[in-house]
């Protein structure tokens, strides 16, 4: 049987948290414009965002919370979105905006300017004070979410999710715990755990996705799998060597079971590219505009 998402979360010690916008600049360039924002957590610490979004419009339209990737890029975090990283093939702030979406990235702890903590140090710190340092980012992007849910230019009943890497992996789990997530697109991260342990690749993944206890009680495909019905896309690289087809396969089969019992088959869909690594492809992004189309139009 399935895990309870309360259990979940309890498992992942998700933390409560909001965002308070505290300053906020806006950059018009001729088809899209950028927000760069500036947010307050409760415990006082100021965070950065970055928004792209159409021009002004006094309608509210779809909108997109995107979660930015680890590569061992603590510099990178949220700049992401107008920046873009290696892995991607462009920014994805700027094509999102012109496709008509808000789409809205923050730093995640020990990442862009809050990398003068390590993730290491970070991870220690909330495992020995009982919680998780993945629990925490996907607190704050609840709370990032919430924050886009209310602006005037946003249908709170049409906002996806996407990222690669550990952006997909924020992804697949917020969408799991949290139904206002509309449609979830993930790259480059979905994979079984215990095949990842069974094979050592989960070596090469980042200390923050340690979470006590998780795999005595569920695995990636039924987490994924708690999306159902609603709509998910699934990208992967076959010659990625933090998803090795192995680990992919367990966890497929896993969330399409979930989906079958839901009656929702046709909601979930998989891309996997054979001769790709850990990387965005053009075959990706289409796929990704593709089914927010569909399902945030």
């Amino acid at each position: 049987m399935p895990i309870a998402i309360e259990r979940l979360k309890t498992l992942l010690r998700v933390t409560k948290s909001s965002l308070d916008l505290v300053a906020s600049t806006v950059v018009e360039h001729d088809d899209y414009a950028v927000e760069r924002l500036r947010f307050r957590l409760p415990g006082g610490e100021e965070i950065r965002g970055f928004l792209t979004r159409p021009p002004s419009s006094a309608r509210s339209g779809p909108a997109v919370l995107y979660a930015h990737a680890h590569g061992a890029r603590y510099d990178i975090g949220a700049s992401e979105l107008i920046d873009g990283r290696p892995a991607l093939l462009d920014a994805p702030g700027p094509i999102l905006a012109r496709e008509g979406y808000v789409t809205l990235c923050i730093d995640m702890p020990t990442f862009g300017e809050r990398d003068h903590v390590t993730e290491s140090a970070a991870t220690k710190a909330a495992l020995w004070h009982g919680q998780t340092l993945f629990g925490q980012m996907l607190g704050e992007q609840a709370a990032a979410l919430s924050w886009l849910a209310v602006r005037p230019d946003v249908d709170p009943t049409r906002i996806g999710m996407t990222g690669i890497s550990m952006g997909a992996t924020l992804t697949y789990f917020l969408a799991a715990i949290d139904t206002r997530i509309t449609a979830a697109a993930h790259l480059c991260c979905y994979a079984d755990f215990a095949t990842l342990v069974e094979t050592g690749a989960h070596d090469l993944h980042g200390d923050y996705l340690t979470i006590p206890g998780l795999l005595a009680e569920t695995s990636t495909g039924e987490i994924a799998g708690l999306i159902a019905p609603r709509p998910q896309l699934i990208c992967a690289g076959l010659d990625d060597p933090l998803t090795p087809p192995l680990a992919i396969k367990r966890a497929v089969i896993q969330t399409v079971a979930a989906y079958e019992t839901a009656a929702a088959t046709n909601a979930v869909t998989l891309l996997e590219e054979a001769g790709v690594g850990h990387r965005e492809t053009w075959s990706m992004r289409r796929a990704v505009l593709g089914f927010f189309k569909r399902h945030l139009s």
